[in-house]
């Protein structure tokens, strides 16, 4: 059983809070098959890293439910369910975890070669999947809050709490640690324009958390940090690869480079599974491109002149050198990044 804010497992349905609905309405999006899922992924139904991995892990699940009673045979079912595989996997291309969790169901699958019995060991292993997370979650909040001294003051960029995992949050939660610790924090939340994830998520999250908190437009960064106001950055990430660059939401590279400019650590916090080593430099990331109308509309509104040509990247890429630790739940990573994350990954 899984039920959290995010999401709920139960009776062989996925249901996941509609996050393109908050923070003015709460309302569960049930997905009965993988196709379901897979739509909720790419239309961002759910979003963030961990959670699209821990939801895809369900979608796997239901597909195997949908074709095991179709197949002829353990290699017929196994042909299906690549298919299934590639379905969901085709949802987001940036963030590694959804490629992470389906492999690992991939794999579940494979080992476990028959028929009898497959579709609930894929159900075990995908709430082992979401149960993980949270766990996860809570050794980075406690790792990172380590870097977070009393009475700072943090800018985080787009959603990294609940909505962005199965539960907690990844540098959400390193801010919710130090909440709970105690420590007197204070968080400026930019609104992470164009899908204003910061303005409608993150802001909503701080509120119920109880923190001290403030919402501020994203061209705002730059002078607060002139002005002194703001002690720390730290961000969530989809994807960071062998020597150290992080695929982020975009606008994270230009809060990097601000911090950079003003002497502010600039901080990521993600789970190992977000690492992937596979890649050498940030340039590999491919980088998702989403519809024209999240920049040209806002709530359904259209802002912008009919005909003006749209540019809307969903993440860029922040160098190595612009981060100042990597809080994973193994611990927090320190330059030179290349060494240090393989040293990690083996713990």
């Amino acid at each position: 059983m899984v039920d959290t804010v995010t999401m709920k497992w139960k009776s062989w349905t996925l249901h996941l809070i509609d996050q393109r609905k908050l923070p003015l309405e709460e309302i569960y999006v049930p997905c009965e098959s993988y196709k379901e899922v897979a739509q909720a992924i790419k239309e961002m139904i759910v979003r963030g890293a961990p959670a699209i991995g821990a939801t895809a892990a369900f979608g796997y699940v239901l597909g195997a439910k949908e074709m095991v009673g179709s197949a002829s045979s353990w290699d017929d079912f196994a042909d299906k369910m690549e298919r299934v595989r590639e379905i969901l996997a085709n949802t987001r291309p940036t963030a590694v975890n959804l490629f992470w969790a389906l492999e690992r169901m991939e794999n579940t699958m494979k080992n476990f070669g028959s028929l009898n019995g497959v579709v609930e060991r894929l159900e075990k292993e995908a709430i082992e999947i979401a149960q993980e997370d949270i766990e996860i979650n809570k050794a980075i909040g406690k790792n990172g809050a380590k870097l977070i001294k009393d009475g700072t003051t943090i800018l985080t960029h787009c959603n990294t709490g609940s909505l962005a995992t199965v539960d907690y949050g990844t540098a959400l939660g390193v801010i919710r640690t130090a909440h709970e610790q105690g420590k007197r924090i204070r968080v400026f939340a930019d609104e992470t324009r164009p899908y204003l994830q910061g303005a409608r998520l993150t802001a909503w999250e701080l509120m119920k958390y109880g923190i001290d908190s403030y919402l501020i437009s994203d061209n705002m960064a730059g002078w607060m940090m002139k002005r002194g106001e703001i002690d720390a950055v730290i961000v969530g990430a989809d994807r960071v690869v062998a020597n150290g660059d992080v695929a982020n939401k975009i606008g994270t590279y230009s809060l990097a480079v601000l911090a950079n400019r003003h002497n502010i650590p600039f901080y990521v916090a993600l789970p190992t599974s977000t690492i992937d080593i596979s890649l050498k430099s940030g340039d590999e990331i491919p980088i998702e491109e989403r519809n024209p109308d999240e920049v040209t509309h806002c709530g359904g509104r259209r802002i912008a002149p009919e005909g003006i040509k749209v540019k809307n990247p969903a993440f860029d890429v922040t160098e190595h050198e612009l981060v100042s630790a990597i809080i994973t739940e193994k611990g927090v990573i320190y330059p030179p990044y290349e060494e240090n994350i393989r040293k990690v990954l083996k713990k």
